[in-house]
Parts: C-alpha cells; sequence; structure tokens
C-alpha cells in the first residue's frame, strides 16, 4: 500500500524512476540487524550501511540521478559541484561513468583522504576558505563561462529522489521480513538524505517516525523543525569531528519536505560520536565516519525511544581520515 503527499516537492514517483536510474551502478546495501546491538538496546536494530556504497557514501546516488538527467546536449560543459567530501566524490565516480567533466570546489580543510579520492576520480579539485569564501559563489564563477551544470548537494529534486532510493530499499527490505519500520533515523547537513528517505519511508509505511541526527551544536534540523522555519545552527565558527554535517541552514526544498514529513532532531555530542564509531569497529566490524555514525551515537546514548519498536539507523558514509579513525578506536 502506497500513501502519496501530493503537494511536496518530489514524491514516491521520483525515487521510482530514480531507482531505475541507478540501479545499474549504485549498490543495493543490506539492512543489518546485528544481536550485539538488539541486545545493547533491547530492542530490534536495523542498520543501513551506506558505507558499503559506491564511493563510500550514499551520495553517488543522488549525484548519479541528477547527472543522468542532464540532456546529452548540454554535458560537453560538465558538470561544478562543491562539497567537503563525499558528494565531491559522488558527483566525481558519476562523472566518470557518464564521461563529463567535472570540477569540484572543495574546503582547504576538508580531509585529504577526501581530497585525494576525489582526484582519483578524474575531477579537478580547486580548494577555497570555508570561513572566508562563498563556495558556492566561487563554483557558479567557474560553471558560468564553461556552460557546465551546476551539481547541488542536497538542494535539488534529482538528488533528493536519488537519495530517496536508499529509503526505498528500506521500505522494500523492511516489507519483506514482514516487519514495519516504526523509527527512522539520518543524519542531515542539507537535509537531502533524510527528505528522501523520509519520502520513501512514509509511503509505504505512513505510521513511521523519521528522526534527523545532528552533531551538537550543529543542530539547524533540530532547531528548524521547533520554530516551523528555516533556522541557522549555533556553532558560529565552531568545530565538529562530523567534518559532513556543518552546513549553517537547511536547504529550501530539503526543508518544505522535512518540515512536513520528519517529528524532531536528535543529536550527540563529538565524544558520542567517537564512541559510536569506535562502537561499530570493535562490535559491528564496520567503518563509519563521524558524521555517518551520529545517528548511532544518539541511539547508543539513549535519545531515541525504542521502546518495542523495529528501529532503523542510517550509516550514511565512511570516509574517514585515518589519523582520526586511529584516534577514535584506540
Amino acid at each position: 500500500m502506497t500513501h502519496i503527499i501530493s503537494d511536496l516537492p518530489i514524491g514516491p514517483t521520483d525515487i521510482e524512476a530514480a531507482a531505475r536510474t541507478v540501479a545499474p551502478f549504485a549498490v543495493r546495501t543490506p539492512l543489518l540487524s546485528p544481536p550485539v546491538l538488539n541486545e545493547r538496546i533491547g530492542t530490534r536494530v536495523f542498520l543501513k550501511p551506506e558505507m558499503l556504497q559506491r564511493t563510500g557514501s550514499f551520495k553517488f546516488r543522488g549525484a548519479f540521478n541528477k547527472l543522468s538527467s542532464i540532456p546529452q546536449e548540454q554535458r560537453g560543459g560538465g558538470v561544478v559541484a562543491f562539497s567537503s567530501g563525499n558528494h565531491a566524490q559522488g558527483v566525481a565516480a558519476a562523472a566518470k561513468i557518464l564521461n563529463m567533466r567535472a570540477t569540484i570546489v572543495m574546503p582547504k580543510d576538508a580531509p585529504a583522504s577526501k581530497r585525494e579520492r576525489t582526484k582519483a576520480f578524474g575531477a579537478e579539485v580547486v580548494l577555497y576558505d570555508r570561513h572566508r569564501e562563498d563556495r558556492e559563489q566561487i563554483a557558479r564563477d567557474i560553471a558560468g563561462p564553461r556552460g557546465a551544470t551546476l551539481v547541488k548537494p542536497y538542494d535539488d529534486p534529482h538528488v533528493i529522489a536519488g537519495q530517496g532510493t536508499a529509503g526505498r530499499e528500506i521500505a522494500e527490505d523492511m516489507a519483506g521480513l514482514g516487519l514495519a519500520p516504526d523509527v527512522v533515523v539520518a543524519p542531515a547537513s542539507g537535509g537531502g538524505l533524510i527528505a528522501g528517505v523520509a519520502t520513501a519511508v512514509k509511503a509505504r509505511f505512513p505510521r513511521a517516525t523519521l528522526i534527523v541526527a545532528e552533531p551538537e551544536g550543529f543542530d539547524d534540523h533540530g532547531r528548524s523543525l521547533v520554530a516551523g522555519r528555516r533556522e541557522a545552527h549555533g556553532a558560529g565558527g565552531g568545530r565538529t569531528i562530523c567534518d559532513a554535517l556543518m552546513a549553517l541552514t537547511p536547504g529550501e526544498i530539503t526543508f518544505a519536505i522535512n518540515r512536513r514529513l520528519l517529528s524532531h532532531g536528535v543529536t550527540a555530542t563529538d565524544e558520542e560520536v567517537g564512541a559510536a564509531v569506535a562502537f561499530a569497529f570493535r562490535e559491528l566490524k564496520l567503518v563509519v565516519e563521524p558524521g555517518g555514525a551520529v545517528g548511532l551515537a544518539a541511539l547508543l546514548a539513549g535519545r531515541i525511544d525504542t521502546r518495542d519498536k523495529n528501529v532503523v539507523i542510517v550509516l550514511s558514509g565512511g570516509n574517514v581520515d585515518a589519523d582520526l579513525y586511529a584516534k577514535l578506536v584506540a
């Protein structure tokens, strides 16, 4: 039974179309239910391990769907994107498959591993200072003269629909087990992943509770959901080990979806996120980057009501700097 919400920027049919587009190239990641985690939490927990996705994060889904939507006659100018790392790699990999030129604007302080892997896919990398320069303006200045297509990291219907294919797989796999997902948790920077996942899950399981997970102090989605309008987080120029989750405000398109479909937000401290990364390594044998582990961190910290519920946690990526990872799991 599909429950349609007709007046949102994307719907289940968009995600179905995206699924057909990305299926030949994206990995259909499994749904894992580790006994050690179930015993610790006291209920059935399912993990969606998107670090097993192509390029090591969910971002490939949206990037490939977006690039595939560009008309053939417009592909000669290539694509330009701005990203701290995971979207960069997703766009670079998608462009390589589709034989398109890719230029990625990345912050100078992005993990070296993410910069190098982006280059390894054949993309040109342009560095900027995230505290002094406007990455989107830099990208527009590059794209304009080339006639290149700007590929936003989250505020684009094709990108959101692509990310929603992860939620479609969750819904299909839970239904295949004869279960309903009572609670689904995913991290957010600009909100594309949680918007897509929420759209797909709510279409099949309208009673599911969708929760966004964010680093403490960088909870712009949580604040915005309470306020009913887009609000900035309160971290100012602060830092978090969740380098992928530092967007100042939710996206316009993503928030139009999330304000309707999400229940609320939860947060986790850097210390709790580090503990979750270590738990995933030691107990689950999974490599998760800090930003990808924030939902698991909130779960382990007791911030999610799990009583008698089937809980799904999206682990959004595994592209973590080796030195930081060594410190966290030590």
